[in-house]
């Protein structure tokens, strides 16, 4: 394919911007880069979204790698899995900010 990237590699990262292009999973992904690791519970009450909804996406971020879980007790926490989500979240922001990345 492309420059030496496989099919599977743009089948993957086409999922992760999927799971990217949904206003509640971004508001998680800013949550979780402000506070770091949070309880589900946690991220609930900060986004404003019921349980089920917010369960749903974690699920999904966690699938495609965005996300890291742990449990402890009766509680699961969630944080991002690799930095470079935040560095991604930011140079977006910063795009549409300015017209221009950081």
């Amino acid at each position: 394919m492309a420059n030496g990237m496989s099919g599977d590699t743009f089948d993957r990262m086409a999922a992760v911007f999927r799971i990217l292009a949904e206003v509640g999973r971004l508001a998680i992904l800013y949550c979780l880069m402000e506070s770091g690791e949070m309880s589900v519970g946690q991220i609930v009450r900060a986004i404003g979204r019921n349980q089920a909804t917010v369960s749903k996406h974690l699920k999904l971020m966690a699938e495609v790698g965005l996300l890291a879980r742990r449990k402890q007790g009766l509680q699961v926490f969630y944080r991002l899995q690799d930095p470079v989500w935040e560095k991604v979240f930011r140079l977006v922001r910063s795009s549409l900010n300015t017209g221009r990345a950081e």
